[in-house]
């Protein structure tokens, strides 16, 4: 009985913690708290504290990829025949992430968040359309002088869209 117990203990995730799953775990607590009480950005604290704790989860397998076997190949001269079994599936992350590699999701989020935009104070206050206006000019005056300074058209929009306050372009 007492071997029972003590393989049930040792297939538990916390006996399997390292002191660095905890601390990321405790940080991700602390960043859900923020989003979530406080407010402060919950559009982007909440999945990033959400995929930290779940990745630091012992034992969980959250991003494994999935192992596959081809069985029963038979060559002809027309054609090969085969089945593919899968023996392990993959993690939940690692399937989320195929959204991120195969690029669903930068194009999602900025459909989202553009969808949220409060144009409120733009309508109540139409002069304040030149601020947008101005980190739009930053960009093509950045890109000019990246390009006048001898740097290649890539590099010159690379810099344009990172000098000229356009964070969501430089994250895409």
């Amino acid at each position: 009985m007492g071997e029972v117990i003590n393989n049930f203990i040792q297939s538990m995730g916390i006996v399997n913690m390292d002191w660095r799953q905890i601390v990321m775990i405790l940080i991700a607590c602390v960043l859900l708290y923020l989003a979530i009480a406080k407010g402060f950005e919950p559009l982007l604290l909440v999945p990033i504290a959400f995929g930290m704790l779940l990745t630091n989860l012992p034992l969980a397998g959250a991003m494994n990829t999935p192992i596959s076997s081809i069985n029963d190949v038979s060559l002809t001269q027309e054609s090969i025949n085969g089945s593919i079994a899968t023996k392990t599936p993959g993690g939940l992350l690692y399937y989320l992430y195929q959204g991120c590699k195969l690029g669903i999701f930068p194009p999602l989020i900025f459909l989202g968040v553009g969808a949220m935009t409060d144009f409120g104070p733009m309508i109540s206050n139409p002069k304040s359309i030149l601020l947008g206006a101005a980190a739009q000019f930053g960009i093509f005056f950045t890109f000019i002088g990246a390009l006048a300074l001898g740097f290649t058209g890539l590099e010159a929009s690379s810099i344009g869209i990172i000098g000229g306050a356009d964070g969501p372009t430089a994250i895409y």
